[in-house]
């Protein structure tokens, strides 16, 4: 029994431990939330432990909730800055001094926070001259008059010199009746200002008028110290509140523009500062004058006296800008070297900040800034005054406000320069002008500049690097502000660089236009030769359709050629250059130039489509000249009688024949997969793509640390292209001059093959055109043993026997062939019945035998072309001949075969031109074009050349697989 109880005591203590050690491994720690606002009037906000506490005896939390003072009627005891002790007043003592300490008897008035108050132009004096306190308070009166002209200081302490706007105006420091008083000055009301002010600010983008505590406070009181007393400080703050309200200027003179202009009539006496016109002395400079259409004139007029180079000695790329900064109250703070992040909002090092003002380099930097991190780093706007440092002389550099409105138009919105209205001064941030109950609060909407760009235009026609003066133009966001943390703002910087491109495009257009009228003729005249070819004399829709095909390949020619030449040209002038003479094209002035490649790629792609479609087309027979060498005995069956017949000639020759077309139907001048692997490794590794960034550098190595700018699709295409046709070319020329030379030449021999297997290749691309590879053995026959083969090969070596040609004593054995209507005419009847069965059900003889109609065909077919060849057919008979060199130039024949076909001497081959091999040019073009074209829209070397790679090995399985289907219908 005692054993059982005390298992039930160990199991019971076992489980109670479990129980408890799980609470504790998941306790949580939490708190709850409180803040200062929840504390009330009798607790504070212990920041220690994050919670109100309650306040002590005759204690009340202070203003900011933070702690704990003495009531009203309370002095302060004893504090150790933890905790105080707070004791009341007497009856006779009841007001407590302004440190709190002490208790005193007011001869004035008791305020609302229990300590002594007096009466306006009177300081409160609570001890005398030793610091020893008074019992009673008293109340001294500055002497508002000569001499002395006091008043009491903002803390109402002390009595000191009053402003200078009430000597000036009332011989005292009161503001007499007939005078305004206003921001802290006094003056008499000046009869060129309005009576009344408009204070509020118009937020255009959010379509609000809001009033403004700082308009409302300051407006009136700048623009009148500023034209009664000359005030220099009043007038910069008033042109600041000008900036703030975007330059706007219309027919209301009583907002701030309209009393920056006011003033600046009515002072024009005064006469201007440093020898300019539009920079009245003691103002601000503000506008470029008074009206629309001085744009041109300010922008263009000169240029700047000296000359950017991107080399040599005088290598000249730095832009060195210095602007004046002034507070919003119109104090001037500093002369500041524009860089290093004051007029860029978005992070970044400073070397990569500082690359934006190197000449040439276009530079922009983007990034999205949260709003509450603008309220907080920006509690007072800055105004900058910015100019262009040249040889120690500074150049104003003027301003395209895109928010200010003339009369209530947008008018620099467009690219009109008729239009725009220039200025001076800008802000980055204004968080103070929209606020609207007092100075303090939160602002209801700020304005940020969400873009600013600086632009130089070239001087046309220029040699030695000579610009304009730069043009900052600045686009202002308005920002509703309801949850600061979450709202955010995308701002930028950006520099960019432009000149005339008008010639430019005139010359694209002239060689476009001679150019597409050489292609058209040559059009023309390929069109003619296929007519011929085909033997057609007739102009039908067939013929207009090849003849845009045609032009469609010629025309991609063209464009190809006018935008690698374009693309070569901006890369070597641009790159190269001393003294800049040429600037790179914008990126919206590029997207003619993506039309034109564009434009090529597509025609491009017809011709190469069309190409491979003709390919794919071609009627080829392999004509067997090899004969039976004797007879032989064949068994018959049910007789029981032996046949003596003519021996079977083997058909593993002309297997083997056409076995080795097929193999050699998609071989190149070039090894595609080397040309993408070298492309790419020239272009990443090497780094030839970094001669594409839009700056002067020539470098192809870059520093991490260094600022990248972006991509110029011209130099981009212009660098691919170059990469990718140099790369090609030397290839070929490899191949050409050495490769087929000492190590094989695949399209020689299969000429080879085809005199060894005693078998004749008849190639015909057109109806009535096409190639001849003679290929007859001069030994007679090539079906024979390896003993007689070595024999035939040495006889030859030796010149013991005759030649391989067509014709005696001759080498020649390809030939391209015109034939006649009625040599095609037979051709085809023999392999109707073949070409019958992929016609409709009802024309196929369906108790015929596929295969033995093949067999028939082809020994009919075989028999046929060998006695042509042979000269057996005098009406289908054929002369042999040289081209002429122009008939060889322009690709056409000259004689039409009426009464005999024409052979036409080839030592070059040309029968590759119905094979992958002839058409190096169309598929290096094409690949080109395919490779640029992929790269300008991914900005990606690696993915177009991925592609690039996909889409040749795609076509070349479709050339194999259909070609091999092709050969085996048409050798029948």
């Amino acid at each position: 029994m005692a054993t059982g109880t005390l298992r039930a005591f160990v199991c019971s203590f076992s489980i109670i431990f479990l129980l408890k050690l799980n609470v504790f491994s998941c306790q949580q720690f939490s708190i709850s939330f409180q803040q200062p606002s929840d504390c009330g009037v009798e607790s504070y906000f212990d920041i220690s432990s994050l919670s109100c506490v309650k306040c002590g005896p005759n204690q009340v939390s202070s203003k900011s909730g933070l702690a704990c003072e003495c009531q009203t009627g309370f002095r302060l005891l004893v504090s150790n800055g933890a905790s105080i002790t707070c004791q009341q007043c007497p009856e006779a003592n009841q007001g407590v001094t302004q440190d709190g300490y002490g208790c005193i008897r007011c001869s004035g008035s008791l305020g609302e926070n229990g300590k002594c108050q007096c009466p306006k132009g009177s300081v409160l004096v609570e001890r005398d001259g030793n610091g020893n306190p008074l019992n009673d308070a008293q109340c001294e009166a500055c002497n508002a008059t000569e001499p002395a002209f006091s008043a009491p200081d903002t803390t109402g302490n002390r009595c000191v010199r009053c402003e200078d706007s009430f000597i000036n105006s009332s011989l005292s420091c009161v503001c007499g009746a007939s005078n305004v008083q206003a921001g802290g000055m006094c003056f008499s009301h000046p009869n060129a200002l309005p009576t009344s002010v408009a204070s509020n600010v118009i937020f255009s983008q959010l379509t609000l008028s809001i009033p403004s505590a700082w308009f409302s406070s300051f407006l009136y009181s700048s623009a009148a110290a500023c034209l009664s007393f000359s005030n220099r400080t009043a007038c910069q703050s008033l042109g600041n509140m000008c900036v703030m309200n975007m330059h706007s200027s219309s027919t209301i003179n009583n907002d701030a523009c309209g009393l920056y202009n006011t003033i600046y009539r009515a002072t024009a006496a005064q006469g201007s500062s440093q020898d300019i016109s539009y920079w009245r002395t003691n103002l601000p400079w503000l506008y470029y004058g008074d009206q629309l259409g001085l744009a041109s004139r300010i922008l263009q007029n000169e240029p700047l006296p000296v000359g950017f180079s991107f080399k040599g000695t005088q290598k000249n790329t730095n832009i060195e800008l210095r602007a004046a900064v002034y507070s919003v109250r119109g104090e001037f703070l500093r002369w500041e070297s524009v860089g290093g992040g004051n007029l860029q909002l978005c992070p970044d090092t400073p070397t990569r900040q500082q690359s934006a003002f190197t000449f040439g380099t276009a530079y922009k930097q983007s990034c999205v800034l949260s709003v509450s991190e603008l309220l907080n780093g920006y509690p007072e706007p800055l105004f900058y005054d910015v100019f262009l440092v040249v040889q120690k002389r500074l150049i104003a550099v003027p301003l395209l406000n895109i928010n200010q409105q003339f009369n209530g138009q947008f008018t620099n919105e467009g690219s009109n320069m008729n239009n725009w209205y220039l200025t001076r001064r800008l802000m980055l941030v204004d968080t103070l002008s929209g606020r609207e109950n007092s100075l303090s609060s939160s602002p209801k909407i700020i304005r940020v500049a969400s873009n600013i760009k600086i632009g130089f235009q070239l001087v046309p026609n220029t040699q030695k690097g000579q610009v304009y003066p730069p043009l900052m133009t600045v686009t202002y966001s308005d920002i509703l502000v309801n949850v600061p943390t979450t709202q955010t703002v995308t701002v930028s910087f950006s520099l960019e660089y432009t000149m005339d491109q008008e010639e430019a495009r005139v010359k694209t257009d002239i060689a476009l236009g001679v150019l597409g009228g050489v292609a058209v003729v040559h059009s023309l005249l390929k069109t003619a030769s296929w007519k011929r070819r085909i033997a057609s004399p007739l102009i039908d829709l067939q013929t207009i359709m090849k003849f845009l095909v045609f032009y469609a390949g010629d025309l991609a020619n063209v464009f190809f050629i006018i935008t690698v030449g374009t693309g070569l040209y901006w890369l070597i002038f641009f790159k190269a250059q001393l003294f800049v003479s040429v600037l790179l094209p914008l990126p919206a002035q590029e997207e003619r130039f993506v039309v034109y490649v564009a434009c090529a790629f597509a025609l491009k792609t017809v011709q190469f489509l069309h190409k491979l479609f003709v390919q794919l087309s071609v009627d080829i027979f392999f004509i067997d000249w090899e004969r039976p060498r004797g007879k032989a005995s064949k068994h018959v069956e049910g007789s029981g009688e032996a046949k003596s017949q003519a021996s079977p000639v083997s058909i593993w020759r002309t297997y083997f024949v056409a076995n080795e077309w097929n193999e050699i139907q998609t071989i190149r001048k070039i090894n595609p997969t080397f040309q993408v692997i070298a492309v790419l490794f020239f272009l990443e590794v090497v780094g030839f793509s970094n001669l594409a960034l839009r700056d002067p550098s020539s470098n192809l190595r870059r520093s991490a640390e260094a600022y990248t700018p972006p991509y110029s699709l011209i130099l981009r295409y212009g660098v691919a292209s170059a990469m990718w046709l140099c790369i090609g070319l030397i290839q070929m020329i490899f191949f050409t001059v050495f490769h087929e030379r000492f190590v094989e030449d695949k399209i020689r021999q299969f000429v080879d093959l085809c005199s060894i297997s005693n078998i004749s290749v008849l190639l015909l691309s057109h109806r009535c055109f096409g190639y001849y590879i003679h290929g007859r053995s001069v030994h007679g026959h090539a079906d024979t043993n390896m003993d007689e083969m070595n024999t035939n090969l040495k006889r030859e070596a030796e010149n013991l026997c005759g030649q391989r040609g067509l014709l005696p004593n001759s080498d020649t054995q390809t030939f391209q062939i015109s034939i006649t209507n009625r040599l095609r005419a037979q051709y085809d009847r023999i392999i109707e019945p073949i070409s019958r069965r992929s016609g409709p059900s009802r024309l196929v003889d369906a108790s015929a035998n596929p295969c033995e109609q093949s067999t028939k065909a082809y020994h009919t077919m075989n028999r046929f072309l060998g006695s042509v060849i042979d000269h057996a057919h005098r009406e289908m008979d054929y002369i042999v001949k040289d081209k002429l060199l122009f008939e060889r130039l322009i690709g056409m024949e000259f004689i039409e075969p009426l009464d005999k076909s024409i052979f036409y001497n080839d030592e070059s081959h040309s029968f590759a031109d119905v094979l992958f091999y002839g058409n190096e040019a169309v598929l290096l073009i094409f690949d080109t074009l395919f490779f640029c074209v992929v790269d300008l829209g991914s900005q990606n070397f690696i993915l177009a050349a991925v592609l690039t790679y996909l889409q040749q090995l795609v076509f070349r399985l479709i050339r194999n697989g259909m070609g091999r289907r092709n050969l085996a219908s048409k050798t029948l």
